[in-house]
């Protein structure tokens, strides 16, 4: 069973002990992200998590990569639109170097100018490894479309932007935007109380400070036609959903599940199997603090692109008129809970789990807990919540290769 301290500067730990295992997982949580920056800052949170793994006044880059090789640990970060973490995994003899090593990569980096020019070369890569990617990119013209503003704009940030920053201006936004009330702690594994002791000594010294508000952001309808030299056409289409503190969310995800989660799905079944158009065919969830979308994505060929759109749209209005049997309701479940369940049983994982549920929902459930919400969701219930997803009227469309006019493809799916 998990604990939840606060710190009187407003710093939140969650912790959860399972003293069975020989590995430690430990991870810092900011409510910050891309959708935090001004469009001139565009790809600033990215860029800091580039950077925080960069010189100290302690160590050089190469010297923090030894340090944690030496321990056997494995050291990674990330940044969404909506938060950022840095994160290790150690055998359990281990973990108060990691936590020594995270939070000096955290509190003392050198933001040095030299290293932010280097390292400002290597996330333009990063971008046209993404631009490289259709899918990615067809998603991205779709994000870019639907929610105007912060959250549309790239979590990379643009070559514009980025040859703007500098090292002090990377630390002024880090300074402004990292502070006490956004940030979160999550341990888990084998660990003493002397390791939550350590976690509080380094973080207790941050001054007090409120989580900083953010703009409010809302889904529009957009159709997006790209043209790019691809082998396949890609597509994504979205439709409005709640974000992701929603009640909803249980039934979202048993919904998308049965629609195009898995070798069973309608979506699967009709367009890959009975008619071999595709190789690839899902649903799924994009949720956010206050919006979010319900979308399909696939890749075909484009002589069957609108004959697939079209069979596309036929699924979505049979699901509308009739909604799901209880047999697929049941694989739909059983498929979330194993998911849940297996997932959990790594100590990284269950450490993820933690801080980002309290990150965006301010509590965390336990693993009963969410398997009971499950077991809770109705066929009637998915069925009513199709009919209210499924809007054509909001409908949004990201096309993205050797592509005709978005007439044709909204014709295609009988709009």
């Amino acid at each position: 069973m998990f604990e939840i301290i606060r710190l009187s500067n407003g710093v939140r730990i969650i912790a959860e002990k399972m003293p069975y295992v020989r590995s430690a997982a430990v991870g810092i949580f900011l409510n910050v992200g891309s959708r935090d920056e001004a469009p001139t800052e565009n790809g600033s949170a990215h860029y800091i998590e580039h950077m925080l793994f960069k010189r100290t006044s302690k160590h050089s880059a190469a010297e923090l990569a030894f340090e944690m090789d030496a321990i056997g640990g494995q050291v990674n970060a990330y940044t969404t639109r909506e938060n950022t973490c840095f994160y290790a995994r150690v055998l359990d003899t281990h973990l108060n170097k990691a936590i020594d090593l995270l939070t000096e990569m955290f509190f003392d980096c050198a933001f040095d100018e030299a290293e932010a020019e280097s390292e400002r070369g290597v996330i333009l890569e990063e971008i046209g490894m993404y631009e490289d990617t259709p899918d990615d990119a067809c998603y991205e013209k779709l994000m870019s479309g639907v929610f105007k503003g912060a959250l549309g704009r790239p979590v990379l940030g643009k070559p514009s932007t980025l040859a703007k920053m500098t090292g002090d201006s990377l630390r002024q936004f880090k300074e402004k935007r990292y502070n006490a009330g956004n940030i979160i702690i999550s341990l888990c594994g084998n660990y003493e109380d002397s390791h939550l002791e350590r976690i509080k000594e380094h973080f207790s010294e941050m001054e007090k400070a409120k989580p900083v508000t953010r703009r409010a952001a809302s889904y529009n309808a957009h159709i997006s036609v790209r043209r790019k030299k691809t082998e396949q056409n890609q597509f994504c289409l979205a439709f409005p959903s709640g974000p992701i503190s929603s009640e909803d969310r249980f039934a979202v995800n048993l919904l998308a599940s049965v629609l195009g989660g898995g070798v069973s799905s309608r979506l699967f079944q009709n367009i890959r199997e009975k008619y071999g158009l595709c190789y690839s065919i899902y649903a799924f969830q994009s949720s956010f603090t206050d919006t979010g979308m319900l979308s399909v994505a696939t890749a075909v060929s484009k002589d069957t692109e609108l004959r697939t759109l079209g069979l596309i749209g036929d699924e979505l209005r049979r699901f509308i008129d009739g909604g799901i049997t209880e047999d697929e309701l049941s694989r739909a479940r059983e498929q979330a809970k194993s998911s849940l369940v297996m997932g959990l049983e790594s100590t990284n994982s269950r450490m993820l789990k933690m801080g980002n549920s309290l990150l965006a929902l301010g509590k965390c459930l336990t693993p009963d807990e969410l398997i009971a919400r499950y077991d809770e969701v109705t066929s009637e219930q998915i069925l009513l919540l199709a009919r209210e997803r499924f809007d054509f009227g909001e409908l949004s469309l990201s096309a993205l290769g050797k592509t005709v006019g978005a007439e044709d493809y909204l014709k295609a799916l009988g709009l």
